[in-house]
């Protein structure tokens, strides 16, 4: 019964790393659209080779660490893996069916949370026993801080690139900037397969532990990220056209050079997150970076009614996945 259950659970934890593919296709892709850099075809195949290109250089796990620690150790069961999957690829396709640019990193971190903390109280223990709650407090304020963090290096950044094309023609800037939009846009993918994949990877690592499988003790089989890095690639490549759309013109213009900002302050604040094993929303980084732009224009040009809609997504989506895991553990629990 565990060996199916377990090739149930990596089947799904696979699927909902090729869904968070093509959810968070946008946030690499989007600027370079828009601005018409690369046609949606070859950007999601540029995005997809940089999202796999990620696994040969992100080889310490940190990330994937800081996810499988997320709960207790004796609080995660098959059932609780099972039920947090579930819930993060139910709230995921329903983002992305509605255009709504939420964090597939804290729809899995919730849905795992969630069905941790229901096993908790059902077996007599308080909801914080089930959670490390160290590792909870920063993936929580970085919900916060990354988008911030992002936001400043853009418009650190993109002041810099005004102020140091002033005296270049227009046409001769605006042909470099689309050129570094390539460079911009891969650096942004790699750094989001390398962030994202880690969190599916963390997922898979409890389930074989929790199977019995491999000890806590033992190293991450090298089979797990091969397969993680591939299906969040498969998964870009399908593309994500509905939030595209938000992430690319609806927040505000977005120009060649201010796509260079943006892609480019989002890979920075993803690398330095990774670099102290912090699983932050690549959704969220690359939101902030997209507003810090704007604000180098004015204030309005970036649309606040868009961007509080978003937020208010940011906001319930760890508590939703983490209801909704809840719930699909008590079904579970009833049948399997």
């Amino acid at each position: 019964m565990v060996t199916t259950l377990l090739v149930v659970v990596v089947i799904l934890a696979v699927l909902f790393d090729y869904i968070n593919g093509f959810h968070d296709a946008a946030n690499s892709i989007a600027t370079v659209v828009s601005t018409k850099v690369l046609s949606p075809f070859q950007a999601v195949l540029w995005a997809a080779l940089f999202n796999f290109a990620a696994y040969f250089y992100f080889d310490d796990h940190k990330v994937a660490n800081t996810v499988a620690k997320t709960v207790v150790e004796n609080f995660i069961t098959m059932h609780v893996v099972l039920a947090g999957l579930v819930a993060a690829i139910t709230w995921n396709l329903f983002t992305w069916y509605y255009g709504i640019p939420s964090s597939s990193s804290h729809t899995l971190i919730g849905g795992f949370a969630g069905a941790g903390i229901t096993y908790a109280l059902l077996n007599g223990h308080t909801p914080m026993e089930a959670l490390n709650l160290g590792y909870v407090f920063k993936i929580l304020s970085f919900i916060v801080l990354a988008p911030i963090i992002g936001m400043i290096i853009s418009v650190i950044i993109t002041l810099i690139i005004v102020n140091l094309s002033r005296w270049s023609k227009p046409a001769t800037a605006e042909k470099w900037f689309k050129r570094l939009q390539l460079v911009s846009s891969a650096a942004l993918s790699f750094a989001h397969g390398g962030n994202d994949a880690q969190k599916v990877m963390g997922i898979i690592y409890v389930a074989l532990v929790a199977s019995n499988v491999i000890s806590s003790e033992d190293h991450m089989p090298e089979w797990v990220p091969i397969v993680c890095y591939s299906a969040i690639a498969f998964g870009t490549m399908s593309g994500g056209w509905r939030i595209v759309k938000t992430m690319g013109s609806r927040i505000t213009k977005v120009t060649a050079l201010e796509g260079v900002g943006a892609e480019t302050a989002g890979a920075i604040t993803l690398g330095i997150t990774e670099h102290f094993a912090i699983p932050v929303s690549t959704t969220h980084t690359i939101t902030g970076s997209i507003i810090g732009v704007g604000l180098t224009k004015r204030v309005s040009a970036v649309r606040w009614g868009v961007t509080i809609n978003l937020v208010w997504a940011w906001i319930l989506t760890i508590p939703v996945s983490a209801i909704l895991a809840g719930l699909v553990y008590l079904v579970i629990n009833m049948f399997l």
